[in-house]
């Protein structure tokens, strides 16, 4: 497997286990951890963004990334 295939892999189950804990969250109250299994998946989403000059991706992510600190921000304010 290549790296590149191997990095959005990586960033896909991550995000995927940030909306598992997102559903489960309701209940259990995994706020941070959502958004911090979001934000691995995310990195490594924007790390192959990079790797493979996708502009418009790399937006996404960035503006992702900064959403996300955002509500790290107003979860432990």
């Amino acid at each position: 497997m290549k790296f590149n295939d191997a990095l959005q892999w990586f960033g896909a189950v991550f995000i995927m286990i940030g909306h598992l804990l997102n559903t489960l969250g309701v209940e259990y109250h995994y706020d941070v951890l959502n958004i911090g299994a979001f934000a691995i998946g995310t990195l490594a989403f924007l790390a192959w963004t990079i790797r493979v000059s996708n502009k418009p991706q790399m937006t996404v992510n960035i503006v992702a990334l900064i959403f996300m600190a955002f509500g790290l921000v107003k979860f432990f304010a």
